[in-house]
């Protein structure tokens, strides 16, 4: 769960930043029906079943526009809601839940969604080794929010950004000059307890990357029958990663193949929202 000092230090910019998004100078619609604060609530719906997911994030935008608003909720992050469930009712000033309804549905519908897919995605390695792991391909200003709702769904965390771990991808392999060289000179740079994890395309390059030392070694777009063959070549002397073309359908027949790890940036980048909706607004008496 996303507690209140985590919320502050890591999420508080990036909400803010969003309400601004939608609020540039005023709200129109609500100061025009609501020429006074007066305080209300309003039920949150489900209007699909699946994962939820991203309710602290919910009720914080909230409180970002009123600090007395609450949430009030019998549920919690990556419980299954029903379709046509009341999932809680946001409780305090009515121009506040106007105002940033869709800034907090957009969070917890995308999050949500992210969640759900993940959980799909991961029920189909029960009983395998293989690890689910989500990747770099998140939407602009959301990586904080969609990473947290992969794990939310069941599986793990890819290295978070770019300060976050060493991952040699073609193009540094292109700029070093070879694979042996780019291992190397990251061996050289980084710290002793950073892994190096490094692509390949290749039986040939995978040779080329376990003779050089890799910690981990990505068998990228590779059909099922050549990555066979490397996951035998390296034969446990390196952690293995399968990326590329990963669909939901061949995630068992990878997993059989025995690597430790298969990274799918659909988790983020193609789930769909799960439909949430705000409704039945009521002042207090």
């Amino acid at each position: 769960m996303i507690n209140g000092v985590t919320m502050k230090i890591n999420v508080d910019d990036y909400i803010i930043n969003t309400l601004k998004e939608d609020i540039t100078s005023e709200d129109v619609s609500t100061n025009a029906v609501m020429p006074e604060n007066k305080k209300g609530s309003a039920q949150l719906i489900c209007k699909e079943s699946g994962i939820i997911c991203g309710l602290d994030v919910f009720e914080r935008t909230f409180k970002l526009l009123d600090e007395q608003s609450y949430f009030e909720t019998d549920i919690k992050d990556g419980d299954f809601v029903e379709k046509g469930a009341v999932a809680g009712t946001i409780h305090g000033d009515i121009k506040a839940i106007l105002s940033g309804e869709r800034t907090a549905l957009n969070y917890l519908q995308r999050m949500s969604g992210i969640a759900t897919i993940t959980k799909e995605y991961n029920d189909e390695l029960k009983g395998y080794k293989t690890v689910l792991l989500d990747t770099r391909k998140t939407t602009p200003n959301m990586r904080p929010f969609e990473k947290y709702a992969v794990t939310v769904g069941g599986a793990t965390n890819h290295r978070y950004n770019l300060s976050d771990g060493i991952l040699l991808k073609d193009n540094h392999i292109g700029a070093a000059g070879s694979i042996t060289r780019a291992i190397k000179m990251a061996k050289a740079y980084a710290p002793f307890v950073r892994k190096i994890e490094i692509e390949t395309e290749t039986r040939e390059q995978v040779e080329e990357a376990l003779e050089a030392g890799a910690d981990i070694i990505m068998l990228d777009n590779m059909d099922n029958e050549t990555m066979k063959e490397c996951v035998k070549i390296i034969n446990g002397k390196a952690q293995t990663e399968c990326s590329g073309n990963v669909t939901k359908k061949r995630l068992r027949e990878i997993a059989e193949i025995g690597v430790d790890f298969i990274s799918c940036g659909a988790l983020t980048h193609s789930a769909p929202i799960l439909d949430l909706s705000l409704k039945n607004l009521t002042p207090d008496e």
